[in-house]
């Protein structure tokens, strides 16, 4: 196909805007949804640095779809940005497999794609995280050691990330300064899903999902692709919980 020089200019302001911020609105929104030629040349950028673009409300998002993307938050940034003191792995792994909880809680079951609940609260969100992870406390160590081949994720250190983190502990916290609770971890992930857009706060102690998130989730959530089948084994394990 041949692009006129204005056009491949309009495309790489837009691109460049939006990969800058992460989002863009605007004149730049109008102009990527009303030219066809303009907005494939800013989704074949976006696909080069294995990222995607779409629109919900006012607003284009930007998003990596892979962790090798440029654009992918790295564990560091994580770290530095929405951790305190010494912070390893395990609690980026424990957050990822929060936020996939969470995120499921909206959902009924696997490869569903509409919401079936507006809001959770995050004592709701911190109980369905402890079952989950007392279900897979329960797995046999070289069975786990198996799933973790499997998926390439590190379930044994999630599992010790969670039972070092102790609700009880949390007046303790106040004296001296260092114990994380469960509950105050969630915050800690709540505050990261507030800053990407994927969560809202609605008071009460009450998040909801944004319509980004939702969009997330129906393209690109649920496929196993993208999730590594991470998913699908955090569902199969409350169906074996239930015995089903």
């Amino acid at each position: 196909m041949d692009y006129r020089q204005d056009e491949v200019m309009k495309a790489f302001q837009i691109y460049a805007k939006i990969s800058r911020k992460g989002y863009s609105e605007g004149d730049e929104l109008r102009l990527y949804l009303a030219e066809d030629k303009v907005r494939g040349l800013v989704d074949q950028f976006a696909q080069e640095v294995d990222c995607t673009i779409f629109s919900v409300g006012e607003r284009l998002y930007f998003v990596p779809l892979a962790i090798n993307s440029i654009f992918h938050i790295s564990n560091d940034t994580l770290k530095k940005t929405y951790f305190t003191g010494k912070t390893l792995n395990a609690d980026i792994y424990f957050m990822y497999v929060t936020i996939i909880i969470l995120i499921g809680e909206f959902y009924d079951s696997y490869q569903t794609t509409n919401p079936t609940r507006d809001f959770i609260s995050m004592s709701d969100w911190l109980e369905q995280v402890n079952e989950r992870l007392e279900t897979l406390q329960a797995i046999e160590e070289e069975e786990l050691t198996e799933l973790e081949k499997d998926y390439e994720y590190n379930w044994s250190a999630i599992i010790g990330k969670w039972a070092d983190m102790d609700d009880l502990k949390e007046t303790a916290k106040a004296q001296s300064g260092r114990t994380i609770s469960r509950l105050s971890f969630l915050h800690t992930v709540k505050r990261f899903l507030v800053a990407q857009e994927l969560v809202q706060d609605i008071g009460n102690d009450e998040l909801q999902l944004t319509e980004k998130a939702k969009v997330i989730v129906q393209r690109y959530f649920m496929e196993l692709e993208y999730n590594r089948g991470i998913l699908e084994f955090i569902y199969s394990v409350d169906r074996q919980k239930e015995g089903v």
